[in-house]
């Protein structure tokens, strides 16, 4: 397991007059894992953006350091793996040709035998690999949840966002993603945001968002 760390000083983040979050401290280190609770609405997915850089925090900072090395803002998207159910995937392309596409752009010419091992592999591990070839525009919401989940781990990330990871899933799609959060935990560091108690066994750590709003 690589030598990872986040560490959240004192971050905030508001809209106009809004205040969402504020004064956040965090630090996690490889192998920890952490659940963000609270009632819809209260902030939940404006901190997992914030953390993996899709939004910027309104002050405060985060710090990402890989074996020690802090990591450059603009490149924290290579070691970060997210399924979100705001997370977008292309629905004229197929399933294969999506996760070959957001592989490329995260690693720097990699071999073609490489990527559709990876890919198919990935499929294989969603249940997918038999409807690779249809555009994502037919599939069902459970399908794409799926799909996002084989986005998020493409590049063995060290980071782990999973938002409302069981959004749309059946028994056993929620058994794939229970699957993958305990396979990062191995790997890096885990962080989901949920409001279902029965996600809550996936984590060591807790925080309610809502503590931070005041």
């Amino acid at each position: 397991m690589k030598s990872v760390e986040l560490q959240c000083e004192g971050l905030s983040k508001k809209f106009i007059n809004k205040i969402i979050f504020k004064n956040l401290d965090l630090c996690l280190n490889s192998g920890d894992s952490l659940a963000i609770t609270g009632r819809n609405g209260t902030g939940k997915s404006t901190l997992i953006k914030v953390i993996s850089n899709l939004i910027r925090e309104s002050s405060g900072k985060v710090i990402m350091k890989i074996e020690g090395k802090e990591i450059q803002q603009e490149k924290r998207y290579k070691h970060i793996g997210l399924v979100a159910p705001y997370l977008n995937l292309y629905d004229e392309l197929n399933a294969f040709e999506n996760l070959e596409f957001f592989y490329k752009l995260k690693n720097k010419s990699p071999e073609k035998k490489v990527v559709i091992e990876r890919i198919n592999s990935l499929l294989e591990r969603v249940n997918l690999f038999s409807r690779r070839n249809d555009l994502i525009k037919n599939y069902s919401s459970g399908m794409k949840q799926r799909l996002k989940m084989a986005f998020s781990i493409l590049s063995e990330p060290e980071i782990l966002f999973m938002d409302e990871p069981r959004t749309n899933l059946d028994k056993d799609g929620i058994e794939i993603a229970y699957s993958i959060a305990e396979e990062q935990k191995q790997r890096g560091i885990l962080i989901i945001a949920t409001n279902e108690a029965e996600d809550l066994h996936l984590c060591e750590r807790k925080i309610n968002i809502e503590d931070f709003c005041n």
